[in-house]
């Protein structure tokens, strides 16, 4: 349905990114929780940089009712997933300008001053209204991890039970979550990561940089060892 104006009954578009205010007015609780969206949001799209497909963000305002709009209340994930969709920068996630998609996975970051709306109306909105199959809720100090999936038949969330480990199965996603130890940024403490279906951690562009390092240096390592045992390789302008 169409919006109309107060000063004219002619039914005018509904407002789309460029009109809709594309801050969600919820500043992140801490260095931690800014922290951990970001390495969430940055390996996700490490992993998927060959995917068009795709569209990971976060702390960015969801538009899926032209009542919302109107009200200017709106609901502004800490991280979400998309698939089927196309990957392209974004003001806001506009319902109706994204052909009705809204997000397969939610994360949100608990902290004492969020918990209450993102176990009540965030959850509500999040199950009732974008039908959002994964939902998901950390607490960046603690490390306790929550996953929930949506029954389509009740519009309502269920716990998930964790593997043995402590890990969850994203079936969205093919991949899994789990707390692992480690430092980001400079900040040793128990990360939320992303693994592969053989839970191996998905790293981010520092680790995947500090391998590369490594493995250049284990291979310098290798080849001053075999020429100190039989002399320079062919070609190699040594010696």
């Amino acid at each position: 349905m169409p919006f109309q104006s107060e000063n004219s009954p002619v039914p005018i578009p509904p407002p789309g990114e460029d009109e809709l205010p594309y801050d969600d007015g919820e500043p992140m609780e801490s260095e931690r929780h800014r922290a951990q969206m970001d390495m969430l949001i940055e390996v996700l799209k490490l992993f998927w940089h060959d995917r068009d497909d795709v569209y990971v963000a976060g702390n960015m305002a969801i538009y899926f009712s032209e009542l919302q709009a109107k009200k200017n209340d709106f609901r502004g994930p800490d991280v979400f997933v998309v698939l089927d969709t196309n990957r392209r920068e974004r003001k806001s996630w506009v319902v109706w300008q994204e052909d009705g998609r809204t997000p397969d996975v939610v994360i949100e970051l608990l902290s004492e001053s969020t918990e209450a709306v993102d176990r009540g109306e965030k959850m509500r909105v999040y199950a009732k209204l974008l039908h959002v199959p994964e939902y998901y809720l950390f607490d960046p100090f603690s490390s306790a991890l929550e996953a929930y999936a949506l029954d389509p038949a009740t519009r309502s969330y269920a716990p998930v039970p964790p593997e043995a480990n402590g890990d969850v199965v994203s079936a969205c996603l093919g991949l899994r979550l789990g707390v692992r130890r480690g430092t980001y940024l400079g900040r040793e403490a128990g990360w939320l990561r992303w693994l592969d279906a053989q839970g191996r951690v998905l790293p981010t562009a520092e680790e995947q940089a500090r391998a590369a390092s490594d493995e250049a240096k284990r291979l310098a390592a290798r080849l001053a060892e075999y020429e100190k045992r039989f002399g320079p390789l062919p070609g190699s302008g040594s010696g």
